[in-house]
C-alpha cells in the first residue's frame, strides 16, 4: 500500500475555484466514506481548510487511486472534474508527506509560518479516528506531521515570519499604522464562533478594542465566546452576543467588522453595509450619486451579477437592484487597472475577478479595451477577461469594435490565451494614475470565510474597506519571509526521510516476525519428537537441550533479520519482505495478522495520546 494525497490550495487554485469547491463538514464525512468504499485506498483522511482541501489515502494502485480521488473531490465539492482538474496537485509516497509536514510547518501557507494550521492537521486526524478511515498509515502520518509541527515552532523562529490570518488581514486594514494602536478604543463586531472567528475575537480584545459584539446562528456558542472573552484577565474588554437579526443595528455602531461564518451565500450584502454607513461620512456612500434619500433596495439576497452595459445589477431572482458606479482610483486601494478613462461608466470592477462575478465576457473586454486605450497587442498580455468559454467567441466582436483593421496574430493569442486559461491573464500591476481622494473609511470589514461572507461589490463604497481572502493572498506574495524557514525546510526534509525509514522498516516487520514465529514452531515441534524419543531425559537435560536448539536458531535469524531491516529502510527496498516471504515460505496469514495486531496497538496508543493532549488542554484551559 501507498500514500497519496490528491488536493487544491491557494497556490494552484484561483479563490474563485476554492471558493466553489468548499467542503461543508456533513460532505467531509460523506467524501470520507466513499473513498473507503472506493476500491483502491484502504483508509482516508481529509484536510479542509479556508484555502485548501486535500484527500490523503492509502492506495494500492497509483494512476488508479488518482483518478479515483480526483473525481471524488469534483463529485463532492461540487465543482466539475474537468474544471477542477488544471487546478490539483499529487503527491505520492515520500512527496506526500513532506508536503504534509510543510504544511503542518506553516510552509505552504497563505501567511508562511502560520500555527493555525496545527489544530487543523489534528482535527482531520481525529475526524479520521472517529470514522474510522485513518489507519496505522494514517495515523503515524498525521501524528509524525503535528511532531514536525510543533518541532518547527519550538526550535526555530518561524514564529516571527508567520502569524495569523487574522493578524496578517488586521495590518492590511491598518495600513501601516501599528495594529494595535489602530484599534484601541475601536467598537468590534465578529460574525460567527468558530475557530477562526475565537481567533479573531480574542485578538481584536488583546489588541484592546473597546468592545466586541460577537453574532453568531447558535446563540449558545455567541454567548459562550462573549463569556471567555468577559473573564479574561488579560484584557478589560466589553463583550456580550447578540443574534444574527441584530447585526444590521451592530453594523451601524462598528467600526470595525470580521466574519468567518459557514454560511454557503452571503452574509453582508452591498446594500447593508452601504445602509450601515449611510451618515457617517460627509461623502456620498456610492460614488457620483446624488446624496439624496436612499431607495429601498429589492431582492437583497443572492449574489450580485455585475453588467457592464446595464446600470442595475440583477439578483438570482431578476429583480434589479441600484447600481453601485466604479469605485474611484487611486494606489491606496491597490487597483490593479488604469480606470481613469471610465470613471463615468457604471457597473466596472476594480479589483478583479472577485468584484466581477457574474459580469459579461463581452463586457469585461470591452472593459479591457478602454483600459489599454485600443491598443490589441497590448491587450493580449495585459487584459482582464473572466468569464466562460463565450470569452473566447466574443474576440472577434472585440477586435471589429476596437480595432478595425483587426491584427490577426494579436486576436488569434488573445483567444488561445482565453481558451487556455479560461481567462485572458490579469493585468495586476498597473501604470501609475492620478490619485481621486477618497474619504477615510469609518467601517473595516474583514472577510475570513470560504466561501465569502462579504459582497465583493462593498469594494466600491466610499467610506469602507475590505479585506478578503483574494487581497490577502495577493499580499502575501510579495510579505518578507524569515530565515528561519530554511532551517524549516532541513527539518522537514530531515524528518521525511525517517518517516519514510521508518515506515519501510515498519512495513518488512510483520514478516520478520512471521519468521521467527515459525521459526519457534519448528523449535517447538522438534523438542516435543525428542521427547518421544527420549523419555528418559530428566528435566535439567531437557532444558539445556531446549536452549541449545533455540541458541542455534536464532543465531542463524539474527544477521539476516537485522540485516534485512536495514535494507528495507533505504529507498527502494520494500521487496526484501516479498523475498523473505518467498524464501521462507510464509503462511500470508500469519503475516497479515501480525500487521493486524500491530496496527489495532497503532490505533490504542494514538487514542492515548490523542486523550491525554485533550485532558492536558483542559487543565491549561
Amino acid at each position: 500500500m501507498s500514500l497519496l494525497v490528491v488536493g487544491l490550495s491557494h497556490r494552484s487554485a484561483p479563490v474563485s475555484v476554492l471558493e466553489r469547491a468548499t467542503l461543508s463538514a456533513d460532505a467531509q464525512i460523506k467524501l470520507l466514506q466513499d473513498t473507503i468504499a472506493a476500491e483502491p485506498a484502504t483508509e482516508a483522511a481529509v484536510l479542509a481548510t479556508c484555502n485548501r482541501i486535500e484527500l490523503y489515502a492509502d492506495v494500492d494502485k497509483f494512476h488508479a487511486g488518482v483518478a479515483e480521488l480526483s473525481t471524488l473531490l469534483a463529485q463532492h465539492s461540487g465543482v466539475g472534474l474537468d474544471e477542477l482538474t488544471p487546478y490539483l496537485y499529487v503527491h505520492y509516497e515520500d512527496r506526500a508527506a513532506h508536503h504534509l509536514f510543510s504544511v503542518a510547518c506553516g510552509l505552504d501557507s497563505m501567511v508562511v509560518g502560520e500555527g493555525q494550521i496545527l489544530g487543523q492537521i489534528k482535527d482531520a486526524l481525529a475526524t479520521g479516528q472517529e470514522l474510522h478511515t485513518a489507519g496505522r498509515l494514517l495515523n503515524d502520518l498525521f501524528q509524525q506531521a503535528l511532531r514536525v509541527g510543533k518541532r518547527a515552532h519550538s526550535e526555530t523562529g518561524i514564529d516571527r515570519a508567520g502569524q495569523s490570518l487574522v493578524t496578517f488581514g488586521l495590518e492590511q486594514l491598518a495600513s501601516g499604522v501599528p495594529v494595535g494602536a489602530w484599534l484601541r478604543g475601536k467598537r468590534a463586531l465578529v460574525l460567527g464562533a468558530g475557530s477562526m472567528s475565537s481567533l479573531a475575537a480574542a485578538t481584536l480584545a488583546r489588541a484592546g478594542v473597546a468592545e466586541v459584539v460577537v453574532a453568531n446562528r447558535t446563540p449558545d456558542r455567541a454567548e459562550r465566546l462573549a463569556q471567555i472573552l468577559t473573564d479574561n484577565d488579560e484584557t478589560d474588554v466589553l463583550a456580550r452576543a447578540v443574534p444574527m437579526n441584530s447585526v444590521p443595528f451592530e453594523l451601524t455602531r462598528a467600526d470595525i467588522a470580521v466574519s468567518c461564518t459557514g454560511a454557503t451565500g452571503l452574509v453582508l450584502s452591498a446594500e447593508s453595509v452601504a445602509a450601515a454607513i449611510e451618515g457617517r461620512t460627509t461623502e456620498p456612500v456610492v460614488p457620483g450619486a446624488d446624496p439624496g434619500p436612499r431607495r429601498s433596495v429589492p431582492g437583497d439576497s443572492g449574489r450580485p451579477s455585475v453588467s457592464g452595459a446595464d446600470s442595475g445589477r440583477t439578483t438570482a431572482s431578476g429583480a434589479v437592484r441600484d447600481a453601485l458606479p466604479p469605485t474611484s482610483v487611486g494606489t491606496d486601494e491597490g487597483c490593479p487597472l488604469d480606470l481613469s478613462a471610465v470613471q463615468t461608466t457604471a457597473g466596472f470592477s476594480v479589483l478583479g475577478e472577485a468584484a466581477v462575478a457574474g459580469m459579461g465576457a463581452a463586457e469585461l473586454e470591452q472593459h479591457a479595451a478602454w483600459v489599454d486605450k485600443g491598443d490589441v497587442a497590448g491587450r493580449a498580455q495585459r487584459t482582464v477577461v473572466t468569464g466562460s468559454g463565450a470569452a473566447q467567441d466574443s474576440v472577434a466582436g472585440f477586435a471589429a469594435v476596437f480595432d478595425p483593421e483587426g491584427d490577426a496574430d494579436a486576436i488569434a493569442a488573445l483567444a488561445a490565451a482565453s481558451a487556455t486559461v479560461g481567462r485572458v491573464p490579469e493585468r495586476r500591476r498597473p501604470e501609475p494614475v492620478a490619485e481621486i481622494p477618497r474619504p477615510a473609511p469609518v467601517l473595516s470589514l474583514l472577510d475570513l470565510a470560504m466561501p465569502r461572507d462579504i459582497d465583493a461589490a462593498v469594494h466600491r463604497l466610499l467610506g469602507v474597506r475590505l479585506v478578503d481572502i483574494e487581497s490577502l493572498a495577493d499580499a502575501s506574495v510579495d510579505a518578507p519571509m524569515a530565515a528561519d524557514v530554511d532551517q524549516v525546510k532541513r527539518i522537514v526534509s530531515d524528518e521525511v526521510a525517517a518517516f519514510g525509514a521508518a515506515l519501510r522498516a515498519a512495513h518488512i516487520t510483520p514478516t520478520v516476525v512471521a519468521l521467527r514465529t515459525m521459526a519457534a514452531d519448528v523449535v517447538a515441534g522438534e523438542i516435543a519428537r525428542l521427547d518421544g524419543r527420549l523419555p528418559g531425559l530428566d528435566e535439567k537435560q531437557r532444558g539445556e537441550i531446549t536452549q541449545t536448539v533455540r541458541r542455534v536458531v536464532d543465531k542463524l535469524l539474527h544477521a539476516p533479520t537485522v540485516r534485512v531491516k536495514q535494507l528495507a529502510a533505504e529507498p527502494g527496498g520494500a521487496g526484501y519482505a516479498d523475498a523473505l516471504r518467498t524464501l521462507f515460505d510464509l503462511d500470508p496469514e500469519t503475516v497479515a495478522s501480525v500487521s493486524r495486531a500491530e496496527e489495532s496497538d497503532s490505533s490504542e496508543n494514538a487514542q492515548h495520546v490523542e486523550n491525554t493532549e485533550n485532558a492536558e488542554n483542559r487543565g491549561r484551559a
